[in-house]
């Protein structure tokens, strides 16, 4: 029986068969077709006696491994690779069939490779995982065939092992990469115009041709006999806080990611950029109820707790309650503090009922609510009508896109900033939008 378990027949001896069976079939007919259909059934018969021994005899002639990162990242490509090892005397035919986690529903996954006699390949594939929380891989199946290929010997590998989906980390080391440069304009950030100085004070140095002449410092200049001049530094220190709407308006996809996913991608970048810039980067998440607090802090392991705060986000997609928000706000941020609110807006309407709650916060911190266009209406709106139907898709697309506008307009009456983005623009779209405050000295 243990030699049964892993011998498998392959399609191409029963295609032989079935053509042998057709040749004594017209043999009834033509009886000169007989000894050669009898001839064809001893050569199947011994080709399938010789394959099976080739193939069987000795012991873990194949040897595969499957190496898995420590951690995949979500919504991008993660490479897996299978290490494959042919301890065969001949050239071997491969079908690989892994067991991937259950979040991908491929039922159909395999690959295939000619491998030579006594040689080593690695074979690479790559998985694009949607949805955070625990991947657990299955076993490693290898079927094996000579260049016969008329049975096939599988090789099972216990490769059984957990990986957990992160937030997409593979974003955030592209942007550690760029470094925040301004200039880096290839990559969607913009050059910012720093306007007046910022309020905190470096030191006093000699005038140098170039120097602002507003910046002499005159009573130093009487002092030393000589020019001096205030030279100013960027504020740092300054909280800045993410914070994510677990509500169901976040529940919508783009490309295989719901909004909720994209700005916990964002928030993950978002404060690496905030403490490059030596700002205290926070975060917390809210729907029924407010959590994941992080406070503000520009510690060692900030980052490491953030990523865990966002790793662990869950939702079942209730109605957020933004009242539970201000209060949690209120009791938990002292200091004013940079607030950015990734949220969605569909309509005046839902803005209205939420908007004395972000007023209330908007009193005591710099409020930015982020909030995303629906690109599906773009293309529709982009698209040429060409029925009546199409044209009354196109009328209501348009009013939706007009109403987002609005939103930013209203938002803009009481004080709010907002951003009005696209998912995959989101997190430029953020950085930016710091990097103007920031040197507007807003804050």
């Amino acid at each position: 029986m243990n030699f049964l378990k892993p011998f498998y027949i392959e399609p191409r001896f029963f295609q032989a068969a079935i053509t042998i069976v057709i040749l004594f079939g017209f043999s009834y007919f033509y009886p000169i077709l007989f000894p050669v259909a009898q001839v064809c059934l001893l050569l199947l018969c011994a080709f399938f006696i010789v394959d099976t021994l080739i193939l069987f005899i000795g012991k873990q002639k194949i040897i595969a491994q499957r190496n898995l990162p420590d951690k995949l990242s979500n919504g991008d490509n993660n490479n897996i690779a299978i290490d494959l090892k042919n301890n065969y005397s001949f050239k071997v035919f491969l079908n690989i069939i892994d067991e991937l986690p259950e979040q991908f529903q491929k039922r159909d996954f395999n690959l295939k490779l000619i491998l030579e006699a006594q040689n080593k390949d690695v074979i690479n594939y790559n998985l694009r995982p949607t949805e955070r929380g625990e991947y657990h891989f299955g076993d490693l199946n290898i079927y094996v065939s000579s260049f016969l290929k008329l049975v096939s010997k599988r090789y099972t590998f216990n490769s059984n092992a957990m990986v957990p989906n992160y937030p997409s980390f593979k974003q955030l080391k592209k942007f550690e990469l760029l470094n925040v440069n301004q200039n880096s304009v290839e990559f969607g950030l913009k050059k910012v115009r720093r306007l007046g100085h910022t309020m905190e004070f470096e030191q006093i140095k000699d005038y140098v041709l170039g120097d602002d002449l507003r910046t002499i410092n005159w009573k130093a200049t009487a002092k030393k006999n000589n020019l001096m001049v205030n030279q100013f530094q960027d504020e740092k220190s300054q909280p800045i806080y993410s914070i994510i709407d677990r509500g169901r308006v976040m529940q919508m996809p783009f490309e295989g990611l719901s909004l909720l996913d994209y700005a916990i991608n964002a928030t993950l970048v978002f404060s690496s950029v905030i403490l490059k810039k030596q700002d205290k980067a926070g975060m917390m998440s809210f729907s029924k109820k407010t959590e994941n607090i992080v406070v503000a802090e520009r510690r060692n392991s900030q980052m490491r707790m953030i990523l865990e705060a966002l790793y662990n986000v869950k939702t079942d997609f209730y109605e957020s309650d933004f009242s539970k928000l201000y209060s949690e706000v209120k009791r938990n941020i002292k200091s004013r503090s940079l607030v950015f609110l990734y949220t969605n807006f569909e309509t005046l309407d839902s803005l209205h009922r939420q908007l004395p709650y972000l007023k209330a916060i908007a009193k005591n911190h710099l409020l930015v609510v982020i909030f995303f266009n629906n690109t599906e209406l773009n293309n529709l709106i982009n698209n040429k009508a060409e029925t009546v139907q199409q044209v009354y898709d196109k009328v209501i697309a348009e009013k939706f896109a007009f109403e987002k506008r609005l939103i930013v307009n209203e938002l803009k009456k009481y004080g709010i900033y907002s951003i009005l983005t696209t998912p995959q623009n989101l997190t430029i779209d953020s950085i930016n939008k710091y990097l103007e405050i920031k040197s507007r000295g807003l804050l």
